[in-house]
């Protein structure tokens, strides 16, 4: 039994750091699922709840570091009982969250392990259970864990460079770009091949008649069975990347010369939130890649309305043919905004946050 409370109450320490750390790799995409969160519960709870959405990336890096903080504190056993309770806190909030998702059906992914694990709501909830079962396990059999790995001083030393550790490393990650990138759109990937299934889509069809479902691998010709639903078979072979699309003022579809040539895209997410104190240093690097050997096309591509956009080009001094994009695959595609991303005939060479703007020696070295 010692051993067996041993084992739950390691695995529950290491889940909650790992969950933290992947986390704090990419806050602003937890920010991005608070976000979302905050936006279903303004409409089934009250509109406050939006209220929280300008600090939504402080909360990202708060609850993050916590989770590491708490993590480190259960595996030193330090304050066991005051850092068994905290947990519970967090796992029930947690638990909360993933099964009001799950049985409403509300937020697809609950972002628990960020990008790098995805999981379904009833998986996410399925963890958050697993987990309180850890916990419960611990709780009631720390009689086994007597032994403190760090106490007084020295503990609450530990505990403090912990949570400086968690906090530095959602800092950076949040003034940079994630130091792991697990998105479609990562540095080497060809955003071309990965919008084409890896191999053919197989599909089974799910038939109906009197009353009774019968699955085909072919479409009957049986005029008699009533079309229900089409699965997939090999889900995993379907695209990547569904949803990339770039259009002119025009409404032409300019997704094909995207992905041709070299081309450095300026990627404007949003007017509203994006910083203008760079443009200087951004206009440089635009027309340094105007003129560069390697023959690299600049492009602007943004979510905002035509207008909106036009006053903003006027407002940073910003010049040169603009596109736009869905807001979502913009996020997606980096986060920064503004920020730059580096295309070699639809391989990413380079992504680039507004606060480390690559020269032309930098930009052709990728190429």
């Amino acid at each position: 039994m010692r051993t067996f409370v041993r084992l739950c109450w390691l695995l529950l320490g290491v889940l909650f750091i790992f969950s933290g750390l992947v986390k704090l790799n990419d806050p602003i995409g937890t920010a991005y699922k608070l976000e979302e969160y905050f936006e279903v519960f303004a409409v089934d709870f009250g509109s406050f709840f939006l209220a929280f959405k300008s600090i939504a990336r402080t909360l990202s890096i708060t609850l993050s570091s916590l989770e590491v903080v708490l993590g480190v504190a259960l595996l030193l056993r330090w304050n066991l009982r005051f850092t068994l309770w905290s947990l519970f806190v967090l796992l029930v909030f947690f638990t909360f969250l993933t099964f009001y998702s799950a049985f409403f059906n509300k937020v697809t992914d609950c972002g628990c392990f960020g990008d790098f694990i995805k999981l379904t709501p009833w998986q996410s909830f399925s963890k958050d259970v697993f987990l309180l079962v850890l916990w419960v396990i611990v709780f009631l059999n720390q009689r086994y864990l007597r032994r403190v790995f760090a106490k007084g001083t020295l503990g609450t030393m530990y505990i403090t460079f912990a949570g400086a550790v968690a906090v530095g490393i959602g800092v950076y990650a949040l003034g940079h770009l994630p130091y792991f990138d697990f998105l479609p759109y990562k540095v080497g990937n060809n955003i071309g091949k990965l919008m084409q299934p890896s191999a053919p889509l197989r599909y089974k069809y799910i038939m109906e008649k009197g009353g009774q479902s019968q699955e085909f691998t072919e479409y009957p010709t049986d005029t008699t069975w009533k079309f229900k639903q089409m699965v997939a078979l090999n889900p995993e072979d379907g695209p990547k990347i569904i949803d990339f699309r770039v259009w002119g003022a025009d409404q032409a579809d300019v997704t094909p010369e995207v992905l041709k040539g070299n081309k450095l895209l300026l990627i404007v997410q949003g007017v509203e939130k994006a910083d203008r104190d760079r443009f200087e240093q951004i206009n440089a690097t635009l027309a340094g890649a105007d003129s560069s050997r390697k023959k690299i096309e600049s492009m602007i591509i943004t979510s905002s309305s035509p207008n909106e956009f036009d006053v903003f080009r006027h407002e940073v001094n910003l010049s040169g043919k603009y596109y736009f994009a869905d807001a979502t695959v913009l996020k997606s595609m980096i986060r920064s905004n503004p920020g730059f991303m580096l295309l070699q005939n639809g391989v990413v060479k380079g992504k680039f946050h507004y606060h480390d703007i690559p020269d032309r020696e930098k930009l052709e070295e990728l190429l």
